[in-house]
């Protein structure tokens, strides 16, 4: 019988990229609606892509089929 291998997710592949040096980045969450309250400042600093912190990124790695 054949081994089973492990499948890539794919919801998570739609939600982050690695960079070529091997980080994780995502889009923030939270800007979709609703951000009337939000300060002109706080609404520019959603605009930007987050960094993984080191500890999910061996996790997300692994779901994604890297290591």
């Amino acid at each position: 019988m054949a081994r089973k291998t492990q499948k890539p997710h794919k919801g998570l592949m739609k939600r982050v990229k690695v960079t070529g040096t091997g980080k994780i980045v995502r889009h923030k969450a939270g800007k979709s609606h609703r951000m009337y309250s939000w300060s002109p400042k706080r609404v520019r600093k959603g605009r930007h892509v987050a960094t993984c912190p080191p500890c999910e990124t061996a996790r997300i790695r692994h779901m994604l089929g890297l290591c």
